[in-house]
C-alpha cells in the first residue's frame, strides 16, 4: 500500500509540499482569492438586494444569448449553487485550485478552469438543441437551469493534474465518480461535469501530442505545465 501511494501520489505530494515549505501561503494566493470571492458571492446572493446583481454578472443559462453567457462565464466559476452547502464548494476550491496553482501555475490554472467551465456551458446549448430523444441530448426545460458554478472547473482541474502527474488511478476514479453521478442523478450539472472532463481530456491529448511531436530541451523536465514529460 505504501509503495502504491508513493507511486500514485509521490510526485504530486512532493511538488505541493516543497512549494508550501519554501513559499508558504503566497504560493496559493490565487486559490485564497478564489475562495474569498466565492464566499463573498455566496454571502451577497443570499441577501434580498444581492441576488439580482450576482445573477446578472455570474449566472449562466443556456437560454441566455451566447454573448451574454460568454461574458458571464469567467465569473460563473465563483458563483456557488444556492441549493448546496457553500462549505463544500469552498473546500473543493481550496484543495483542487491550490494543488493546481502550485503544479501548473496561476495562469494555466485559470485557463484550464475556464476551459472546463466553458465546455460545460457550450454542451448545455448543444444538448438542448439535440433534444431529450438523443443520448447526448437534454430537455428544453434545462435551458432555464443555472450552470454548475465552480464544480466543473474543480472536476476538470482534478483530472488534468492527476493525469499530468501520472496519478492515473486517481484521475480515472474522478471520471468514474462523475459517470456514476449522471447514472444516479441524470441532471444538467452531472452531464456538464462529463462535458468538462471531455474538454480537458482533449486539451491534455493535444499537449501530449505536441510534446511527442516536437520535443525540446525544456521538455526534459516538463513542457512548461509543471510536471515531468508525459509518457505512455
Amino acid at each position: 500500500m505504501r509503495e502504491f501511494a508513493r507511486h500514485e501520489w509521490g510526485p504530486l505530494f512532493g511538488t505541493v509540499r516543497a512549494a508550501l515549505a519554501e513559499r508558504g501561503w503566497p504560493s496559493v494566493a490565487l486559490t485564497l482569492g478564489a475562495v474569498c470571492l466565492t464566499a463573498l458571492f455566496q454571502l451577497v446572493q443570499n441577501q434580498s438586494w444581492g441576488y439580482g446583481p450576482i445573477q446578472a454578472i455570474g449566472s449562466v443559462r443556456a437560454e441566455d444569448p451566447l454573448w451574454v453567457a460568454l461574458l458571464r462565464t469567467p465569473l460563473s466559476l465563483f458563483v456557488p449553487a444556492l441549493h448546496l452547502p457553500v462549505w463544500g464548494a469552498l473546500a473543493q476550491i481550496l484543495v483542487v485550485f491550490g494543488i493546481s496553482e502550485i503544479c501548473l501555475g496561476r495562469v494555466r490554472t485559470l485557463l484550464i478552469a475556464y476551459a472546463a467551465t466553458l465546455a460545460g456551458t457550450m454542451y448545455a446549448r448543444v444538448g438542448i438543441a439535440l433534444g431529450p430523444d438523443s443520448p447526448l441530448g437534454l430537455p428544453a426545460s434545462d435551458a432555464r437551469v443555472v450552470d454548475t458554478g465552480p464544480s466543473a472547473a474543480v472536476v476538470g482541474l482534478a483530472v488534468f493534474v492527476c493525469w499530468r502527474y501520472r496519478a492515473w488511478l486517481t484521475g480515472w476514479l474522478v471520471i468514474v465518480a462523475m459517470v456514476v453521478e449522471v447514472i444516479v442523478k441524470p441532471n444538467l450539472a452531472g452531464k456538464e461535469h462529463l462535458a468538462a472532463i471531455a474538454g480537458i481530456l482533449v486539451v491534455y491529448g493535444v499537449l501530449a501530442w505536441r510534446q511527442r511531436r516536437s520535443p525540446s530541451p525544456g521538455s526534459r523536465g516538463g513542457t512548461g505545465w509543471g510536471a515531468p514529460p508525459i509518457r505512455s
